[in-house]
């Protein structure tokens, strides 16, 4: 067990400030954070750092672009420049090495993990070291100024609103305040919002009179297709707010579709990928593909090696272990929009809860901008998916060892 309980709770007091106590129950921090490290061997965060730099790769590919543009929504056939802050690939570490399970473009959880990250004791020697940035303040910054000026070219933002459906009952909105702190010290004004909250006029996004330069999007309305969500659309189509992640960015990795094309090797050789970026995704990413009557058969004959998610799901909802499905919830499957993913098993790890030992399951998620790390960590959770509900569950800090 290497968690400093009361450092979390000092460095959250402080940077929470007046909203410290409304968040910080110690039931609300049991569900987030473990107390123990996960150790992944220095190789794995290697390998699992290359299949994210060769799905960057693959995205830059104009074969690659136009066969996922072609069931995108419209909204994400418009393409700013964007790298997307905050892209979050979640692994399971198999046994013969890391396997990407799905992408995500607003992957929550990453400034929680900072400060689980600065409150692990010392354990272990000189054999681990951490794996997240250096100064993980300052590559959050560099980030959103780098996605500011992609689309602007210079500068910076005045006002940033992170903007999520009923921010204040979201589950990781703890994370909204401290994104919100940290902007604002380094001189953005910054504010939480919901769709409701803002308007588009004048050929600008507004709360009240005041202009919103920037959106850090935290909406699960990956197409900004809803109606509460049309004064966003306008703005992020007509080019007059910075939007990040936004609607390309999800189009181009984390629609689940794209799974089944980064998983097809000789495709992705044909379009100009490298071979040996193409073995690796091969490798790297479990066979997928589309859900079709066609294939309603063979799939529910094998169901067992499959895993079930609809192609625009988040947060594992409406995901189904094939082993698990009955006849009814296959048929609603079939008839819906879903992929179908070769079944790799989690890792495990053992906790301790009530002075009893149990295993967990393990899954990694490396938050990057542009292909490069700016924090990994891990979730402990037991059941299907994963969850920050399990007792000794939640966000754990990766330590990572050599080999």
């Amino acid at each position: 067990m290497t968690l400093d309980w009361s450092t979390v709770k000092l460095n959250l007091t402080q940077l929470l400030g007046d909203d410290a106590d409304k968040i910080l129950s110690g039931s609300t921090l049991r569900q987030f954070f473990s107390n123990v490290a996960v150790f992944v061997p220095d190789s794995d965060l290697n390998q699992m750092l290359t299949i994210v730099q060769a799905i960057e790769a693959s995205a830059a590919l104009p074969d690659y672009q136009r066969k996922v543009l072609s069931w995108a929504p419209e909204s994400a056939h418009y393409n700013p420049g964007q790298a997307g802050a905050f892209m979050g690939f979640d692994f399971h570490l198999g046994k013969d090495g890391p396997h990407l399970i799905e992408i995500n473009t607003n992957a929550g959880g990453a400034f929680l993990n900072s400060i689980l990250a600065q409150a692990q004791s010392k354990c272990c020697g000189g054999s681990v070291h951490a794996s997240w940035a250096e100064n993980f303040d300052d590559a959050v910054m560099a980030q959103f100024i780098s996605e500011w000026r992609a689309q602007r070219g210079s500068g910076q933002p005045e006002r940033i609103a992170i903007i999520d459906d009923a921010p204040t009952e979201q589950h990781l909105y703890p994370e909204f305040i401290l994104a919100q702190k940290l902007l604002s010290k380094n001189g953005i004004d910054t504010v939480i919002l919901s769709p409701f909250d803002v308007r588009y006029e004048s050929g600008g996004l507004y709360c009240d009179n005041q202009r919103i330069d920037m959106v850090y999007n935290r909406l699960v309305d990956f197409g900004l297709a809803a109606p509460e969500h049309a004064a966003l659309r306008s703005a992020w189509l007509e080019g007059n707010a910075v939007i990040t992640p936004n609607p390309y960015t999800h189009a181009m990795f984390a629609d689940k579709r794209n799974l089944a094309v980064l998983s097809d090797q000789q495709n992705l050789i044909d379009w100009g990928l490298s071979p040996e970026h193409a073995e690796l995704l091969q490798n790297g990413i479990p066979y997928t593909v589309r859900v079709t009557a066609s294939e309603e058969q063979s799939l529910w004959q094998q169901r067992r090696q499959w895993f079930f998610k609809p192609v625009a799901g988040h947060g594992s909802k409406g995901v189904y272990r094939g082993s698990k499905l009955t006849k009814s919830t296959f048929a609603r499957i079939l008839e819906s929009d879903y992929v179908a993913q070769a079944f790799v098993a989690p890792s495990e790890r053992m906790v301790v809860v009530d002075g009893e030992r149990k295993m967990l399951k393990v899954d990694v998620r490396l938050y990057t901008y542009g292909g490069s790390l700016l924090l990994a960590a891990a979730r402990l959770y037991q059941g299907q998916t994963t969850n920050l509900r399990t007792l000794g569950g939640g966000f754990a800090p990766i330590l990572t060892q050599n080999n």
